[in-house]
């Protein structure tokens, strides 16, 4: 094997809770004696805690071995389409680590969190201009968190105004949070399916929209092809004329930020994920943000509390919102996402966000450009410009050799490269969704290139080797249904205690 190749550290690292022996410690509590502490109630506190017992060096050394035995952005590309896992600048970490950001509490009073509180106003207003929504709540914890508020929106809406309608079209190339965030509203979800330019077909939204029965519809645009709905001015109209709202899934706003306001062509309420499109390390289950804005008409709606300004540089939560749909969330929202959020809008500013866009697009269409002609790879609705992000399929190379984008993501993997989504969005067959953000440089965008085209030519001619792969990472391929399946998954040390019995 080229000695050149990738290698992944590998080490038997035991779990945390096997490490260590009795007695060792890596931090001094306080005298458990005094006073204030047994104040605690008897009944509440815990007599053993079953931590494991590590000296300070034993902890760090645990987790850099599992550091290097992970995959993030800090260590190279990582192309995962309708993720947006772009660098994070290390000022707006650094920023959001503050002690004035990471000690303050919520249940410090308004006067003692001005600070905070006006970071808080600013940024809504900043998220609004970009929009062009009225107002904003930064409470929701992620993307479908940001969807079901919106639903729930939605149908406080529509009980106010006493109409009753029970279904959200969505397309078939939504994301699959948004038919569950509809669903979970108390929503009957209608599908409409993409024609043969990548687009939702017309004539089938028409045949779906009821003027009694339909809420509303969820849309991301750019949609999960990458390819901007053209015809979202129409969507607009034939959702509106039937009485609904239309609701902007933000995942994809890395694709027209600083260009286009979803508020400006139609739509009605939106949400963002700050930790996609504005700088904030994420993947393997956060920290995120889904802030929700709306159109003035739904503005009595929004959770509570909102936070508002007097005029004379005082600011304030305010919870006088009787229309309210009440709080979603514990609190006002992930504080130190939207300190990362604010510190990156100051520092690109409105160019700075329209160049962002400009040279992912670009990126995009420099990768689908290249990709072309390579054997065993197809690219999908040909002829049209992709936004951040696109989708090829490995189907001909599953058709002509038996290796599946399943295996191509493997085979990455063994070559230094973290794959791309795989088999979403499901109108494409052996689909393979690459979002190169702005940050990607074309050298490794090329290194992405010429791994698939090495691939090809291994699947023709040794497809057996790319079926075993990887090979050079810590951990080999995965039995996915053993691993997913509720009998026999683990999520932590407790279930795997409560599995051995």
């Amino acid at each position: 094997m080229d000695e050149r190749a990738f290698r992944q550290s590998r080490y038997d690292e035991p779990l945390v809770f096997d490490l260590g022996r009795e007695g060792r410690e890596g931090l001094s509590f306080p005298d458990f004696s005094e006073p204030r502490v047994l104040e605690v109630p008897s009944q509440i506190r815990r007599k053993d805690l079953r931590l494991p017992q590590l000296s300070e060096v034993e902890v760090v050394r645990h987790f850099t071995r599992l550091s290097q035995m992970n995959w993030g952005i800090d260590t190279g590309p990582y192309p995962l389409g309708s993720c947006t896992m772009k660098y994070n600048p290390r000022l707006n970490e650094e920023i959001a680590s503050l002690d004035q950001i990471q000690m303050i509490h919520p249940l410090q009073s308004d006067d003692e969190l001005q600070g905070a509180l006006e970071l808080m106003y600013r940024l809504e207003r900043l998220l609004s201009s970009l929009t062009g929504m009225h107002r904003f709540t930064l409470q929701p914890a992620a993307g479908a968190h940001g969807e079901l508020t919106g639903c729930l929106i939605m149908r406080k809406y529509f009980k106010e105004l006493g109409e009753d309608r029970g279904e959200i079209i969505v397309p078939d190339t939504a994301h699959g949070t948004n038919p569950a965030s509809a669903a979970m509203a108390g929503f009957n979800v209608v599908e409409v399916p993409t024609g043969p330019d990548g687009c939702i077909e017309i004539e089938a939204l028409k045949g779906a929209v009821s003027a009694k029965r339909t809420a509303g519809m969820m849309m991301t645009n750019p949609n999960t092809l990458g390819i901007f709905e053209k015809d979202v001015l129409e969507i607009s109209r034939i959702i509106h004329e039937a009485g609904g709202l239309l609701y902007y899934d933000g995942a994809n706003l890395q694709g027209i930020i600083g260009r286009a306001r979803p508020g400006d062509i139609g739509f009605d309420l939106v949400h963002l994920n700050l930790h996609k499109t504005f700088s904030t390390p994420h993947g393997g289950g956060g920290p995120g943000s889904g802030p929700v804005g709306v159109k003035g008409l739904l503005e009595g709606f929004l959770p509570v509390p909102l936070i508002s300004e007097d005029g004379r540089g005082k600011y304030r939560l305010s919870w006088d919102a009787p229309k309210s749909i009440g709080k979603v969330r514990g609190w006002y929202g992930a504080f130190p996402v939207l300190v990362r959020a604010y510190c990156y809008l100051l520092s690109m500013g409105g160019s700075g966000l329209r160049l962002s866009s400009g040279i992912a697009v670009l990126n995009t269409n420099y990768f689908l450009r290249r990709v072309e002609g390579i054997r065993g790879f197809s690219t999908p609705f040909q002829g049209i410009r992709r936004k951040h992000e696109v989708v090829i399929s490995a189907e001909p190379l599953l058709e002509e050799t038996g290796v599946t984008a399943m295996d191509v993501s493997k085979a990455l993997l063994d070559r230094g490269l973290h794959p791309p989504t795989v088999y979403f969005p499901q109108v494409v067959r052996e689909s393979m969704m690459f979002e190169f953000t702005e940050t990607e440089t074309r050298e490794n965008i090329d290194r992405y290139v010429e791994a698939l085209r090495e691939i090809s030519a291994q699947a023709y001619s040794d497809p057996q080797t790319l079926k075993r792969a990887p090979e050079n990472t810590a951990a080999g391929r995965l039995d996915e249904v053993w691993a997913n399946h509720p009998r026999t998954m683990v999520l932590s040390h407790r279930m795997r205690q409560m599995k051995r019995g």
